[in-house]
């Protein structure tokens, strides 16, 4: 799928795809949610895409404030996203699946608020300040929102194919 180029794109593919996770995330049973796959659960995963969104709206307010941002985080690079991404687990082990889905949907609403709210040229008049990258801010934000989304969906659909 291409990546919007356009602020109406982006609000609508961010809200098609949380919408196709959210009815996908209520359909599940409470024994579903803790499923493993290669030590990775749904409630896991769900976890996840609600930090990145957290991640991302802080790469931002960190670029436009002229603070270094720290891609994914600091003290970790790219090449270190796998343990990035279970030390998050191991942050988020404590998280009930109500907590994550609450997460989720918080972070959703302030994903949406933050697109609503930036101009077109604030999302996509040139790459995204403190990126080191050409990417715009309205792709980091695809990124974080609809492209997680599916990809969790996506996620959340093989699981429940394997049992």
């Amino acid at each position: 799928m291409p990546a919007a180029t356009d602020k109406a794109a982006l609000l609508a593919v961010t809200l098609k795809e949380y919408e196709k996770l959210e009815t996908l995330i209520a359909s599940l049973k409470a024994d579903q949610v803790m499923i493993r796959d290669d030590g990775t659960s749904i409630r896991d995963v769900i976890g996840h895409r609600a930090h990145w969104i957290d991640l991302f709206l802080g790469w931002y307010t960190d670029g436009q404030a002229g603070r270094t941002v720290y891609f994914p985080a600091e003290g970790y690079k790219w090449n270190d996203l796998k343990r990035y991404n279970a030390d998050l687990r191991a942050r988020q082990a404590d998280l009930s699946w109500d907590d994550v889905t609450e997460r989720l949907a918080k972070r959703h609403a302030a994903l949406v608020a933050f697109i609503e709210g930036a101009s077109e040229d604030a999302l996509y008049g040139g790459p995204m300040k403190g990126a080191n990258n050409t990417w715009t801010t309205g792709r980091w934000a695809e990124a974080a929102g609809a492209s997680h989304y599916r990809s969790a969906a996506k996620y959340i659909r093989a699981v429940l194919r394997s049992i």
